[in-house]
């Protein structure tokens, strides 16, 4: 009994520091909620203490990949692109410039590095995939996705943050023959690539979905909503679903049978009922208010809140009938996370703010205003033990938010 009970410890501890050796955009599940506990439940007038802050990350608007040994960042300088290795007291390990970036429109970094225990994956805004060693920045592998795949650039650049399933990358290069593919993360070798419907990638995050007989890739494209089979790269099923101009950068969520997916421009979100086998999809309900553009939404208890964009509003939205329960003319447009049912908060404004989510209204318990970096408010918060980190331009800034 003693024996078992010691290895049941051994492999709760072995799960819990693999977790901790895995970071990509939106924590653990890709859905913007934390499972993180002792923080505080009100900040202080000012705001939380600042542990340190780290600045000359160049543009970006791209959040942090925190593991147990390290925080991984990416920024622009002079229009060349960097991968930022910090420790955990924000001094820099290394620093790898891997080439060009976006100098246009909302030029800077869009994409946060996923970091997979000894390796860091990063895809640019010009289509190039890599692979680099966390210990110092080496470049492993490296794909150029529109040379090898026809991926076609898009307004504003490539936007996504790939995919991983065990040993598996997936990411959407939009091209003609190639809309998603599938590689070995170890080699960068194809396993499979998909011709979809061909359209171009529209800024989407992919989501993988296990169901009991298969797993799906689910992505928003140019013009439709599309799910894969994972493992072959068969395009199962596509749902008409499209903003002017192609943007929708939400990542898609799905609980218990039902996907939710939500674009700007006034478009807002539809859900649809995923079949049992996720060979085909039907629409449930449509609502055009919650329209965010940037900041995705989260889903607690039955709700989903989020931030509009055309709908400046602060939105919370029955997850099975579409239908505003309530909303606040604050706070949006915004990201949002969520931490042991209180909603984090990062305002386009420059605030971030504390805010709980009762039954009938939104309870705004703390707010302070970010105190440095400099252009858009867009970057992702990230949560990660005890602590806050706060991405604005070329800084980035790390709160202690630990419960006294």
């Amino acid at each position: 009994m003693a024996r078992s009970l010691l290895t049941i410890l051994f492999a709760a501890l072995y799960i819990s520091i693999s977790a901790q050796d895995v970071a990509q955009w939106r924590g653990p599940n890709r859905n913007g909620i934390y499972n993180e506990t002792g923080l505080m439940k009100a900040w202080p007038d000012a705001g939380p203490k600042m542990l340190w802050h780290f600045d000359g990350l160049g543009e970006g608007h791209t959040s942090a990949a925190v593991t147990r040994t390290g925080v991984y960042i990416s920024g622009m300088t002079d229009g060349r692109g960097y991968i930022f290795a910090l420790d955990l007291n924000g001094n820099m390990k290394w620093k790898k410039e891997y080439g060009p970036e976006w100098t246009e429109s909302h030029f800077g970094v869009r994409s946060t590095p996923l970091v997979i225990k000894d390796k860091l994956y990063f895809i640019s805004s010009f289509g190039n995939l890599f692979c680099m060693n966390t210990s110092n920045g080496q470049i492993l592998w490296t794909i150029d996705t529109f040379k090898e795949y026809g991926g076609r650039n898009i307004t504003w650049g490539i936007t996504e943050n790939l995919l991983y399933d065990g040993d598996v990358l997936y990411c959407a290069p939009g091209g003609r023959n190639a809309s998603v593919i599938a590689l070995d993360r170890n080699t960068g070798k194809l396993k499979w690539k998909s011709k979809g419907k061909g359209e171009k990638t529209a800024y989407c995050s992919p989501l993988l979905i296990k169901l009991p007989k298969r797993k799906l890739i689910v992505t928003m494209m140019e013009k439709s909503i599309q799910g894969y089979d994972a493992s072959s790269g068969t395009m199962l099923w596509s749902f008409d679903h499209s903003t002017d101009p192609y943007v929708s950068p939400n990542i898609p969520v799905y609980i218990d049978g039902f996907l939710y997916c939500t674009s700007g421009y006034g478009l807002g979100g539809v859900m649809l009922k995923v079949a049992p086998d996720g060979s085909s999809v039907t629409e449930v309900w449509k609502n055009a208010s919650l329209d965010p553009k940037i900041g995705g939404a989260v889903v607690l208890n039955g709700r989903i809140y989020g931030g509009g964009d055309r709908n400046r509003k602060l939105f919370c939205l029955d997850w099975k009938t579409g239908k505003e329960i309530y909303s606040v003319p604050q706070l949006a447009p915004c990201n949002i996370i969520a931490n042991n049912g209180l909603l984090y908060i990062y305002s386009e404004m420059g605030t971030i703010s504390l805010v709980e989510p009762k039954t009938d209204s939104f309870n705004i318990i703390s707010t302070f205003n970010v105190p440095l970096g400099s252009g858009t408010h867009w970057a992702h918060l990230v949560i990660n033990n005890k602590r806050l980190y706060v991405r604005h331009g070329s800084s980035l800034m790390v709160y202690d938010i630990a419960g006294r």
